[in-house]
């Protein structure tokens, strides 16, 4: 074991630093996320879309892709939280948040639901000064 060790002395500092890094963002990014979200996004039974007709249907691919992209990145980020230092499950809720796929919001509901889970994020919105969410 101690030989696989020093054999990835540079992976491991790569780890530590990437950790480090990811932690950081974590800290940074989802409250400001959290802040932006509605009082009222959980409170439906189900998501209300606003359908833009006037938009050109590639732009609207286009972002819908890089949101769908950058949600899968942070739902990896947040499971990889888990084990290593930052907001795993915050950040995990985040990456569904962006993202589209049937039966999101439910899960999303789910998620949020758990006492705990709804107690920080309400913590984060009111040292924001937001109201807290309504489910």
């Amino acid at each position: 074991m101690l030989e696989i060790i020093t054999q990835n002395k540079h992976l491991l500092v790569y780890l530590a630093w990437g950790s480090l890094i990811l932690f950081a963002v974590s800290l940074a990014v989802i409250p400001w996320l959290i802040v932006r979200l509605p009082a009222d996004y959980f409170h439906f039974k189900k998501r209300h879309t606003l359908a833009s007709q006037s938009e050109n249907p590639i732009i609207v691919k286009i972002i819908t892709t890089i949101k769908n992209m950058l949600g899968l990145i942070l739902v990896i980020l947040g499971f990889l939280m888990l084990v290593l230092p930052g907001q795993g499950i915050l950040t995990i809720l985040i990456g569904f948040i962006l993202m589209n796929f049937p039966g999101k919001y439910k899960l999303e509901r789910k998620i949020v639901s758990s006492k705990k889970v709804l107690n920080s994020l309400n913590w984060v919105r009111l040292k924001a000064k937001k109201p807290p969410f309504n489910i």
